[in-house]
């Protein structure tokens, strides 16, 4: 006498071109899916896993070996993981639907679509699973080709460092030093201190790629900083700058605070980000507004500095640090790379937050009082 599997089978059998013609015409996939033509195909091969489930005991290497090979086919086409999903549930409600329709008594059908169920549920899990570990291969793959990227540039900058930055810096030294003896021999003459302040600035930026390109021995020793007249010189210094474009700067800072940092180094990274400030106010209607707070938190130096310019793009927050990433026309992307990895070698942190009142700038240091 025929059983309830064989009589199961044998209707699935008698219908198996509805089925799939169904299941075809109400599936996701797009037309330049380079696997468009192995979407039948693939779904008869799932309806004769079912056949063998239901005449035997079916090996997992079997749900396997289908899955893994349908899950790389959607990895390769790049397809949403919850297109495959759909398609696989739209397949099991027809093929359930169908099962439903063979007349069966329900007490026989139900343990048959009990196994049926957990068929699904096995297949979808492997492929789910292979599908999810070719995906992180392949981004994984590609951070590495980026990281590879970025230190292949950091290294094209080091060799254009060793090149020609030197070239530039020896003269500029040379300038300077003249332009301060025109100082001495000439204090009345004008302009000499915006063309001082601004050779100074041109070697800040000189300095930026020789730290980023780490093809200069840093030839200095830590030192205890008092942070107040540290700031102090730096605005004094900026000075010309904050009146040119009509910057008010306020400071609340702690003056008994110090910090064992090499002071040059500490000094370009507040320089850096004070320049970014000005040149983000810029782009506002005044007030122009940049605040620096010092404090001590949590044991710790805090530094924040503050300006009321554009916001910055909640998907640009995670880059600003990374090395050529810019936002600026003219901008190198290496001044916040530089300054993050200056902080990182004084065991402290660097972050940013910006919404559309202010910007501001986290720095921790590790505080030496």
């Amino acid at each position: 006498m025929e059983s309830s599997k064989e009589k199961l089978i044998a209707f699935l059998e008698e219908h198996v071109s509805d089925f799939l013609t169904h299941w075809r015409n109400h599936v996701r996939i797009a037309d330049n899916d380079k696997y468009i033509d192995q979407v039948e195909h693939n779904g008869l091969s799932f309806f004769q896993l079912v056949k063998e489930m239901l005449s035997h005991p079916l090996p997992s290497e079997h749900i396997q070996a289908l899955a893994e090979k349908i899950a790389k086919e959607r990895a390769e086409a790049n397809v949403n993981i919850g297109e495959f999903v759909y398609n696989t549930n739209l397949g099991r409600s027809l093929l359930i639907r169908y099962a439903l329709q063979s007349g069966l008594p329900i007490d026989e059908l139900q343990p048959l679509i009990d196994d049926i169920n957990a068929l699904f549920d096995r297949f979808s899990f492997y492929a789910v699973t292979k599908y999810t570990e070719l995906k992180d291969a392949e981004i994984q793959k590609r951070n590495l080709f980026i990281s590879q990227s970025h230190k292949d540039r950091l290294t094209l900058l080091g060799q254009m460092s060793s090149s020609f930055v030197h070239e530039f810096r020896n003269p500029l030294t040379a300038i300077i030093g003249f332009i301060q003896l025109l100082k001495f021999e000439h204090p009345t003459l004008k302009y000499l201190d915006i063309i001082e302040h601004e050779l100074q600035q041109l070697k800040f930026r000189i300095s930026q790629f020789l730290h980023a390109s780490r093809k200069e021995a840093v030839e200095e020793k830590k030192e205890t900083v008092s942070l107040s007249e540290f700031f102090e010189e730096i605005l004094s210094f900026l000075y010309p700058s904050f009146v040119d474009e009509d910057v008010d700067v306020s400071t609340n800072i702690d003056s008994t605070l110090t910090v064992f940092v090499y002071r040059n180094q500490l000094k370009q990274v507040i320089m850096n980000i004070l320049l970014n400030s000005i040149e983000a106010v810029k782009e506002k209607e005044k007030p122009r507004r940049i605040n620096i707070d010092v404090s001590l938190m949590d044991g710790k130096i805090a530094i924040m500095i503050s300006n009321n310019g554009p916001m910055i793009p909640s998907e640009a927050i995670h880059a600003i640090f990374e090395p050529f990433f810019t936002t600026k026309k003219l901008g190198t992307g290496i001044g916040l790379y530089v300054c993050k990895k200056i902080i990182e070698d004084h065991g402290g942190q660097i972050t940013c937050s910006s919404n559309q009142h202010v910007t501001s700038f986290m720095i921790s240091l590790p505080s030496s009082n």
